[in-house]
């Protein structure tokens, strides 16, 4: 399996930022890391072993990106809306950086974004702020009201809060390329961020943007499950 190791001083963050890609083809997979996770997460924790056959048959390209959530999301001592400049400029990073170089390396033009926990979250912010990037995104196991990261409510927060924005869209454009994507939420039943799956499912579903809602049976939160939860769906919902 081909894996290249990525580093450079990014403009957009002003700091070093790394990332793996694995695989020679197919279509590119954006993978962000959980809450403390890094670029090197996805494969330490056999999401890549996971998904080698894929990889192996030029199906697929997985793009392990960094994060700056120590910087954003838990950055608790900063100002809310200091915090969610430092996303807004991580955005940037991704999609003036990552992306050409991904493009440059590989010219399938079916982006897909995904990630485990808070990196599911990440995953669907993304795509939902930045329509018509992602073709699919999955989301293992994220929770899209976030308000509790924060002791105020700001606009910065407001347009990083999936189940706030969402209701309000009223772009044409917007709605069109999100109705578009490939949206597959993934929870277990009993995950305490559950709730906000199905909430957010519901507001897409208001807003006639279709999306594949699954639970499953139990916790589901961990390792194990979410390698099977990604081989069931990096192919699109069942």
């Amino acid at each position: 399996m081909q894996r290249q190791y990525h580093a450079w001083h990014s403009p957009a963050l002003n700091r070093t930022m790394e990332l793996l890609i694995f695989g020679h083809a197919g279509a590119p997979v954006l993978v962000f890391p959980t809450s403390h996770g890094r670029f090197y997460e996805y494969e330490d924790r056999g999401m890549v072993a996971a998904l080698g056959h894929h990889l192996e048959q030029g199906w697929i390209q997985l793009v392990c990106v960094d994060s700056v959530y120590s910087e954003s999301w838990y950055n608790y001592g900063a100002d809310a809306d200091a915090r969610m400049w430092r996303e807004e400029q991580y955005e940037h990073y991704l999609i003036t950086e990552v992306l050409p170089l991904v493009r440059h390396l590989n010219p399938n033009p079916f982006l897909m974004a995904t990630g485990c926990s808070f990196g599911a979250s990440e995953a669907v912010i993304f795509t939902l702020r930045h329509p018509g990037f992602v073709r699919r995104v999955i989301g293992l196991s994220g929770l899209y009201d976030l308000k509790r990261f924060f002791t105020s409510y700001t606009q910065g927060v407001y347009f990083h809060n999936p189940v706030d924005f969402v209701p309000n869209l009223n772009d044409p454009w917007t709605i069109d390329r999100l109705r578009e994507t490939d949206i597959i939420l993934v929870t277990g039943r009993d995950d305490p961020s559950a709730w906000s799956n199905e909430l957010l499912s519901s507001q897409l579903w208001a807003k006639g943007i279709g999306n594949a809602l699954r639970v499953w049976d139990g916790w589901c939160h961990d390792w194990p499950y979410w390698q099977r939860m990604i081989v069931q769906y990096i192919g699109g919902h069942d």
